[in-house]
């Protein structure tokens, strides 16, 4: 499968904030923690709505592009293989919902979404897949991808601290994931490969199916 040339967004660095009182099942799913001291943002003078416009356009046209390159390799009595187009589509899916605000427990683009709720919402509806409804949950399923350099996309990409799962995205490839952050953020890309979620990621799973 063709990589996503992604180019260098703003990564989404998480900052403390307080727990939730009384806490369930999915009280583990969070990815909160500690900002680092320097912080590079789409210009602040853009509107929520205009930036995750400008992230869904930019990769929506990377993804148009890769799925072009893909045709051109293929034989012309052939189609690009199911696979490839049911990943595309399903990323597709999960860029669609740049900019939806971040709220724990949710799992709906009205309500909004959690970690965990983002990447089961995408994957039940662009490919009928359920998975397991807390990211530790997820990270017992599927087939374990302990080395980054093995990543494709689609992939699910955990994160931790203290060696305990508490966060899951989707990769989109050359380093990127899509996920929802923290309390505050909205649904974003951020980079797998530096900054603070270099720091936490865990493993990563590729879910039977895909």
């Amino acid at each position: 499968m063709a990589a996503l040339a992604l180019p260098a967004f703003a990564q989404e660095q998480p900052s403390a904030v307080a727990s939730l009182a009384g806490g369930s099942a999915m009280s583990g799913d969070s990815a909160d923690g500690p900002a680092p001291a320097t912080r590079h943002l789409l210009p602040d003078a853009m509107t929520l709505p205009d930036r995750a416009l400008l992230l869904a356009t930019d990769l929506n046209r990377l993804l148009a592009y890769s799925n072009a390159v893909g045709d051109s390799k293929t034989p012309a009595t052939g189609a690009a293989p199911a696979g490839e187009g049911r990943i595309k589509g399903m990323l597709q899916r999960a860029l669609a919902l740049l900019g939806t605000p971040y709220r724990w427990g949710g799992n709906s683009p009205d309500k909004g979404f959690d970690c965990s709720g983002l990447v089961g919402y995408v994957f039940r509806n662009a490919l009928g897949i359920e998975l397991p409804r807390v990211s530790r949950e997820m990270a017992k399923t599927g087939e374990l991808i302990s080395d980054r350099a093995d990543l494709n996309e689609g992939d699910l990409v955990f994160f931790g601290r203290k060696g305990r799962v508490d966060h899951v995205g989707i990769y989109l490839g050359e380093g990127r994931f899509v996920h929802a952050p923290r309390t505050g953020k909205d649904v974003t890309v951020s980079s797998l490969e530096t900054g603070y979620w270099s720091g936490k990621f865990m493993e990563a799973r590729r879910v039977e199916g895909i």
